[in-house]
């Protein structure tokens, strides 16, 4: 009797090649200006255009590629502009969260954190860029979840994607996890306003060194708040 192999249901057929397609966008094996054209990723996944073209329409909804033309999908280029806009809802949401999770931060929350920490040390030592990257993302996370705030957790969830796509471009790893160890410190002593100013002073150091690895900025010319507009345009190539 001939085995019948179970269909794939569509909609899974679409989460796969999204998700594969984010993940290749933020680890730079996609990168910006790269081409997204449904008939050879159909062939690549084995699939039909249909989910193809569907994942395609949620990364462009995600921020993660857009329609140069009609006919035409591309992975998108962010400009200064789009960095700076991402830099001010993080600082916004961020910091805020990051005095609530001093305020109801429990032991087991805290222990989560520095196990985050010790894998990032690990990863950070032996410069291991992908894992670094997932990490940090974790670690964001986990602090979100600590505040309590579920709105806040859904005002973050559609851009966390492309905060995660910055931070890969960012290699200033040690002084990530020192900004990392230091605000695990803040909100460990149960001290909302400092956890919050260390909150701040990471969004602001990080937002300084991504626009110098994305645009080419010395860091002495670029202001500390995200609000300040970078003067530098964006290169055409790409950081891994």
């Amino acid at each position: 009797m001939t085995k019948i192999e179970p269909v794939e249901p569509i909609g899974a057929v679409r989460e796969r090649v999204l998700v594969t397609l984010r993940q290749e966008i933020i680890a730079g094996r996609l990168r910006p200006g790269d081409r997204l054209v449904e008939r050879e990723l159909a062939d690549r996944f084995g699939v039909s255009r249909v989910p193809v073209r569907e994942a395609i329409r949620a990364l462009v909804a995600e921020g993660f590629v857009l329609f140069e033309t009609p006919r035409r999908t591309v992975v998108r280029r962010l400009s200064p502009t789009d960095v700076k806009e991402l830099f001010e809802l993080r600082e916004a949401l961020e910091v805020y969260a990051a005095g609530l999770a001093a305020a109801r931060a429990t032991p087991e929350d805290l222990a989560d954190l520095r196990e985050l920490l010790a894998s990032a040390a690990h990863a950070t030592e032996t410069g291991d860029a992908e894992a670094i990257t997932d990490i940090n993302t974790r670690f964001h996370d986990r602090l979100l979840a600590m505040a309590g705030n579920t709105l806040l957790i859904s005002v973050m969830e559609p851009v966390g994607g492309r905060l995660q796509w910055l931070t890969r471009r960012n290699e200033e790893w040690p002084q990530l996890l020192t900004e990392h160890q230091e605000l695990y410190d803040a909100i460990a002593s149960g001290d909302p306003e400092r956890a919050r100013a260390h909150a701040l002073n990471h969004v602001q150091a990080n937002y300084r060194s991504t626009v110098r690895h994305l645009f080419g900025t010395p860091a002495d010319t670029t202001s500390s708040e995200p609000s300040a507009q970078p003067s530098a345009q964006p290169s055409t190539r790409s950081s891994a």
